[in-house]
């Protein structure tokens, strides 16, 4: 029996996860991951995660008429191991907290067996002007059903 396939991975136990093949491009000249590629990594499987849970960043911004827009606060990295060309990372997500107005989650990097990078990502809540606004209960309920 074939396994579904989602382009946008899946939900799991407390949050999403999402598999991504390295390529040429994501690698310098040694061969490795080049250390910056990894936040493109970390935003799909926030991105992904949100359009597992039905909210689309394109139709929240136009939402209401404050819209609603997510903002990296703050990031702490931890690089624990290097991944290389063609090596299968699986990128998962982890709600922490989502309320008021931010987010906290928690995001890993895996190669198979081996972590190679864990992430702690504080998300401000804006409308499209800025400043900063509630998340909505509705979609506060979406990452908390995710939730462990």
């Amino acid at each position: 029996m074939t396994e579904a396939f989602s382009l946008s991975g899946h939900l799991i136990e407390g949050g999403h996860s999402l598999t991504q093949r390295v390529y040429y491009e994501d690698t310098d000249f040694s061969g490795l991951v080049y250390h910056a590629r990894y936040l493109h990594f970390l935003e799909r499987g926030r991105t992904d995660y949100l359009r597992c849970l039905g909210c689309a960043q394109s139709d929240l911004i136009n939402a209401d008429e404050e819209g609603l827009v997510f903002v990296v606060h703050r990031m702490e990295l931890d690089f624990k191991s290097p991944a290389r060309m063609d090596d299968v990372l699986t990128i998962e997500t982890i709600t922490e907290k989502a309320g008021g107005a931010k987010m906290v989650l928690r995001q890993t990097i895996n190669c198979a067996d081996r972590r190679l990078i864990e992430a702690k990502v504080v998300i401000a809540v804006v409308n499209k002007f800025g400043r900063p606004r509630r998340l909505p209960e509705t979609i506060a309920e979406k990452f908390q059903q995710t939730r462990v």
